[in-house]
């Protein structure tokens, strides 16, 4: 991804017919978990991929394609006929339909398939459908679909899996959004100094974009000490900052790059668990959104700790990682203007935390707003989801306007988001330097507008 607007394969706008017929087949597949009802069966979404790669000649299907058997008993459960009974009967529903699945769990490191299946037996279709959407935020939904798809290389059952397992993840397990709900301003009024520490000493922060225009996640390793907060202190702060992040990523560019400076690195900086943590999350719950990660300045005695981590990486990931000694080693992934001078750059910038401001989260207690606003975008996404349904059913040769409507939809989506987005997420210290605007903006360098300036006293004017 670069910002000359090149944009990636695999992406909304850079299908191919297979792999649009993919998305559409995972379209087709999601919606009947989420109890929307959809225009054709499994069979019939899987005919409509079958050909198109029949139409070009190729297929994105994986060498580990589920087979005819594992086919049919998904679609079986994704074929359950929309309930109308009280919830009880129909988690009662998915309990048996999940309990009736063949999956293949041999490369299943996270254990998906059980938190797949758990996810059916835990929550209603409807319960299903609000957390996806409510993952959604600004997002293209297509683009959040294709990252689940990319990510277990086009094989659409092991990507309904992995995406239904993250929404579980992030409703029941983790609770996302009461992290951000409650963030910074909420961690401060409670005393929450575990978390509250590791913002203000800053560290990890966002801030710059590289080469590919990614924005950058820096982490000052010599900064941790094993212990001083508690595990799940630290799981809340690296989700916080990756949600975070998310909202930094202007299209086309939906990665970001990740430095770890290990300058003034020892052994009481190591910490495997936050480590491990943090892996996991880049593979099983934010796929796609790695798009480098440096290891500056990593001292010799890191060699045998490096053995460790990269047994537990996934050779995706583990390719996306490239060790710098000096300057010249990051540059070629960062400019140098955009390197903090603390790494040798030449960016006059550090990181300093704002606290937070009173009555800056009031929007989140404005509970009329916020329900007209849920409301309006609850009727866009049935609008989205009628227009999808479309689209499947016209097949692999039309829906050309159906495909027009989501898109136009889809943009409504994120600028809705944007509005909504106050009522939603506690302000963050990147709310309040300006770098995140009301609007989705992002500005990393306005400081330098301002040093640029040239300030006009009295005395200037005629």
């Amino acid at each position: 991804m670069s910002t000359s607007g090149s944009i990636a394969p695999g992406r909304p706008e850079t299908l191919t017919k297979e792999e649009e017929a993919k998305l559409k087949e995972f379209w087709n597949a999601a919606l009947k978990v989420f109890g929307v009802s959809a225009p054709e069966d499994s069979e019939s979404s899987s005919q409509t991929t079958a050909a198109a790669e029949e139409e070009n000649g190729d297929s994105v299907t994986s060498p580990t394609s589920p087979d005819k058997k594992k086919k049919k008993t998904l679609g079986r459960l994704l074929s359950r006929k929309e309930k109308t009974a009280p919830p009880k009967k129909e988690t009662a529903a998915a309990t048996g339909a999940g309990a009736d699945m063949v999956l293949d769990t041999s490369d299943d490191k996270y254990g998906h398939t059980k938190e797949f299946n758990a996810a059916l037996a835990s929550q209603t279709p409807a319960e299903l459908r609000d957390a996806f959407w409510g993952m959604v935020k600004c997002d293209n939904p297509d683009a959040l679909l294709l990252r689940f798809l990319r990510a277990r290389k086009w094989d659409v059952d092991k990507a309904l899996v992995m995406m239904v397992a993250t929404m579980n993840w992030r409703s029941k397990e983790m609770n996302v959004q009461a992290v951000i709900r409650k963030g910074e301003g909420g961690a401060a009024a409670e005393k929450d100094n575990d978390f509250m520490m590791q913002l203000r000493m800053g560290k990890s922060y966002l801030h710059g974009l590289d080469k590919e225009g990614r924005p950058i996640c820096f982490v000052r390793v010599k900064l941790h000490k094993q212990g001083e907060q508690s595990e799940e202190s630290l799981e809340r702060y690296t989700v916080y900052i990756m949600e975070t992040a998310r909202l930094m990523l202007q299209p086309p560019v939906d990665t970001a790059a990740v430095v770890f400076d290990m300058t003034g690195f020892s052994m009481a900086n190591m910490d495997y668990a936050p480590v491990k943590y943090l892996i996991k999350c880049f593979e099983a719950h934010y796929p796609e959104s790695l798009g480098i990660c440096l290891v500056h300045k990593a001292p010799w005695l890191f060699s045998s700790i490096w053995t460790v981590i990269k047994g537990w990486l996934d050779p995706v990931v583990a390719s996306k990682i490239h060790f710098t000694k000096t300057i010249e080693d990051m540059e070629a992934f960062i400019p140098k203007e955009n390197i903090p001078g603390e790494l040798g750059g030449s960016e006059d910038w550090t990181y300093t935390y704002v606290e937070p401001i009173a009555d800056e989260n009031a929007p989140l207690k404005d509970e009329v707003r916020g329900s007209a606003l849920q409301s309006a975008r609850e009727e866009q996404v049935r609008q989205f989801e009628t227009a999808t349904r479309a689209w499947i059913a016209a097949g692999a040769t039309g829906g050309e306007s159906a495909a027009a409507e989501r898109k136009a939809i889809a943009k409504k989506l994120a600028t809705g988001y944007w509005e909504m987005d106050k009522h939603l997420r506690a302000r963050t210290v990147y709310d309040r330097t300006g770098v995140l605007s009301p609007n989705g903006e992002v500005d990393f360098y306005g400081y330098r507008k301002k040093v640029g300036a040239v300030e006009t006293s009295e005395d200037d004017i005629d």
